[in-house]
């Protein structure tokens, strides 16, 4: 097991990550959410021990880690939100240079390659210079290099950032099949929260350098048991419309997008006839009155006040 311990990263005395605790067991896909600024990369370079904390400390298997950082980079693998390769290489070449990195023997190396290569779906890509790759492939490529030395645990930090949509549902298959069938552990970072629904075991919500939640799915869902979110379509708002809803005490984590509108109200509320009345007011035509149960997208707004993707 991996455990991040009281983990605390101060530049020029700002608390970048504050005394995070969390941990990963062997087997299983752990989700690091949060927005923008909230603290995740930090954290993750620290974890792999790229970058050393001010204070708090990494165990594996309940030993130190920073002071021996080699004993967990056998068994690690990092796949950066940047693209980390040579360009001007092959698939291949690639994957030969960084196992040699790895310092691995020549026939398991050649043996790790091709079964890389069968597992990211380059087998017939493999001998065309990477520069001429799609964003997708070189995100599958990505992945590749952090698996070739077959690590019990995967750092994933947004592998399918800026992807197309057959790229980014290969790698969630990669991903699910490395977890289930080699019983890989994962700590995967996404803005995509369908992404973490369909991947995670349990989930660390970070926002302003701290965790403000943890559990399964279903735990942090229940953060929001005793309210309904509702979601509403209209025909066109306005200004007033929108900023009298805003002012309505008995709603909260209103979000408006366009012709779409949720917020969240206590369960046994109808609220249906006093959201009528204010679009006859406003003249501001209803399409439609959804009552939804709570999503890891509303806990999200719920407990930062921010989109995930903001």
């Amino acid at each position: 097991m991996i455990e991040v311990v009281n983990l605390t990263k101060t530049f020029k005395k700002v608390n970048a990550v504050d005394q995070v605790n969390f941990y990963i067991e062997p087997g299983e896909i752990v989700g690091l959410l949060g927005p923008n600024g909230a603290g995740k990369s930090t954290t993750i370079a620290m974890l792999s021990t790229l970058v050393p904390p001010t204070s708090g400390d990494v165990l594996l298997q309940q030993q130190s880690v920073l002071k021996n950082p080699a004993s967990l980079r056998k068994v690690l693998g990092v796949v950066p939100q940047e693209i980390a390769l040579y360009e001007e290489l092959t698939a291949r070449e690639n994957l030969l240079f960084f196992g040699n990195l790895y310092k691995m023997q020549k026939d398991q190396l050649k043996n790790r390659v091709d079964t890389v290569l069968q597992q990211i779906g380059l087998q017939h890509e493999s001998k065309k210079i990477v520069k001429h790759y799609s964003g997708g492939m070189k995100r599958r490529l990505n992945i590749g290099v952090a698996m070739l030395h077959e690590p019990d645990y995967l750092i994933m930090d947004e592998p399918t950032v800026g992807i197309d949509p057959q790229s980014r549902n290969h790698i969630l298959e990669t991903v699910k099949k490395l977890n289930t069938e080699s019983n890989k552990a994962i700590i995967y970072t996404s803005h995509y929260m369908e992404e973490v629904e369909y991947l995670c075991n349990r989930i660390y919500i970070m926002d302003k350098g701290r965790i403000i939640a943890s559990g399964t799915k279903d735990e942090i869902k229940a953060i929001l048991s005793s309210e309904n979110t509702i979601l509403v379509k209209l025909e066109k708002h306005s200004n007033d419309f929108l900023s009298e809803l805003m002012s309505q005490p008995l709603l909260s984590n209103i979000n408006a997008k366009e012709a779409e509108i949720s917020f969240t109200v206590a369960k046994g509320i109808n609220y249906l006839p006093t959201l009528l009345t204010l679009c006859e007011m406003h003249h501001v035509t209803l399409k439609s009155y959804e009552v939804k149960e709570p999503t890891l997208e509303d806990i999200f707004l719920h407990l930062t006040g921010r989109a995930l993707r903001n």
